[in-house]
């Protein structure tokens, strides 16, 4: 009977120490699982119809259109200059449009996306949040020029290397717009120096 009670402690303790190393994923992390495993040999009526890097793409594009609405909705409130307020108000326009055709695109190909944006631009919103002012604009404005950066990146190789044609052609699609935000904060950010 010892013996017995001390194997049911020793199970107990590893899956204990194991359920503590599983950090809890966020939703790209999560997204980007379930889509690892789902089946690539169908149409996308039961399986994923594109393949492993089309999903990352769309699980990553998905992500940052989520963290953009979300930053401009703090901008449309909290900035006190006009051209942040309005370029805010133009990033929950552009990218609540752009996410929901990537949804669309996503539903019809059996692509799980993300529910939220991912913990980095969680933390970003939190930053965000907390500042005031000139200080919230400035930090707002970087942060744009630099998101827009790495999203106009992913579009652009999107663009040249999905191969899924309705991926291929979103990026094609979305990219111009990106660029135009990228080149409008960057004007911003220039004549707040």
């Amino acid at each position: 009977m010892k013996k017995l009670t001390f194997m049911a402690m020793i199970a107990v303790s590893a899956l204990s120490f194991q359920a503590c190393n599983n950090a809890a994923k966020d939703s790209k992390e999560t997204a980007d699982s379930v889509n690892a495993v789902k089946d690539t040999t169908t149409n996308g009526s039961t399986g994923i119809a594109v393949d492993d890097m089309d999903s990352k793409f769309a699980t990553e594009i998905a992500n940052a259109g989520m963290a953009e609405v979300a930053a401009g909705k703090l901008a449309s409130e909290k900035a006190v200059s006009a051209d942040v307020k309005e370029f805010g108000s133009m990033m929950v326009m552009d990218h609540t449009k752009a996410n929901e055709e990537l949804m669309a695109i996503a539903k019809t190909k059996n692509i799980t996306l993300p529910t939220a944006p991912d913990e980095e631009h969680q933390k970003m919103a939190a930053d965000l949040a907390a500042k005031s002012g000139k200080d919230f604009d400035k930090a707002y404005v970087d942060a744009m020029v630099d998101g827009h950066k790495k999203v106009a990146s992913k579009l652009e190789d999107g663009s040249k290397n999905c191969k899924d044609a309705d991926l291929k052609a979103f990026a094609a699609k979305t990219l111009p717009v990106v660029q135009a935000h990228l080149a409008k904060i960057e004007a911003i950010q220039k004549a707040m120096k």
